[in-house]
């Protein structure tokens, strides 16, 4: 079983208007809501490709409840926390030429909360695969990922992290199954400007040797560099389309990833990823089966 966790998930109010006016009332032309946040993104893209997963995390009032039921109708098992006080988040994205953005703090989350999280989590089996994905919360400490990553250490758990700089860093010594920088992130951790690939590929081996089984580092219009755990670099090009949206679109890669590497093909695991973030990327929602697969026809090995 895939588990995800989401720390503060959210309601995307996505609307769509003319030119914005400040300090006037305008009106929208469209307007489409989403569930989601980094894990519960994962969740759903690994449903498209046949994957099960339960999303877990906190939850909280009204806004709590519509996530949960919103995921559950996806056909995603959810186990979440759910908080006794305040909100769980909506955030609102104006698409109007430049996308604006106002997002929500979301819910306090105390330590009562936090160890009914570890008590999910401690059900976790051998076998089982978990990914934290994204920021942390200010109510939570800062060492959360590594605490998490310290409980389940005994265990033969795949780990799956997609953050960036300490958040990242200080997890490589429970050497996590995938960790997912971007380029420029990749950089900005070691202080340099990454302008090669045989520059990303020396620094993702930096951090291999620091523990990571497997360094996949997007690189936008790029395309993707993976060096896997037996320490061979793959490199994969880009699919043909128009972005349209870019929320999510690195969840995608790490669920197509994911996915694709259940029997340790690599090279098809990053064709996968690629294609999956692809297919979110052309679409104004996340990845769909059929968009996954259209463009991963164009990846084909020569």
């Amino acid at each position: 079983m895939v588990y995800t966790v989401t720390f503060n998930p959210a309601i995307d109010y996505v609307v769509h208007t003319d030119e914005m006016k400040v300090g006037s009332v305008n009106r929208s032309r469209s307007e489409e809501i989403y569930f989601g946040g980094k894990g519960i993104n994962v969740s759903i893209v690994l449903s498209e490709l046949g994957i099960k997963s339960k999303a877990m995390g906190f939850v909280a009032g009204f806004t709590g409840e519509a996530i949960e039921k919103g995921v559950a109708e996806k056909g995603i098992e959810t186990d979440f926390v759910h908080l006794e006080n305040g909100y769980s988040r909506i955030n609102v994205k104006i698409k109007s030429g430049a996308e604006t953005e106002l997002n929500g703090q979301g819910p306090e989350i105390g330590g009562k909360a936090l160890d009914e999280l570890f008590e999910k989590l401690d059900k976790l089996e051998d076998g089982d695969t978990i990914v934290l994905a994204g920021s942390i919360p200010g109510t939570l400490p800062s060492d959360i990922y590594e605490k998490i990553l310290q409980r389940l250490s005994d265990r033969k758990i795949k780990t799956v992290v997609d953050a960036t700089k300490d958040l990242l860093i200080n997890v490589l010594k429970y050497k996590p199954f995938l960790i997912k920088p971007n380029n420029y992130e990749l950089g900005e951790i070691f202080g340099v400007t990454l302008t090669s690939n045989d520059e990303i590929a020396k620094y993702a081996g930096k951090l291999k040797e620091m523990g990571a089984r497997n360094v996949l580092v997007s690189m936008a219009g790029d395309g993707a560099l993976l060096l896997d755990e037996n320490g061979k670099t793959h490199i994969c090009g880009v699919c043909n389309g128009t972005v349209k949206n870019s929320v999510g679109a690195g969840d995608s890669m790490v669920a197509g990833f994911i996915a694709g590497s259940q029997e340790g093909d690599y090279d098809y695991a990053l064709r996968l990823g690629t294609a999956t973030g692809g297919a979110t990327a052309f679409s104004d929602g996340l990845a769909t089966k059929c968009e996954i697969f259209r463009l991963l026809e164009q990846m084909q090995p020569e």
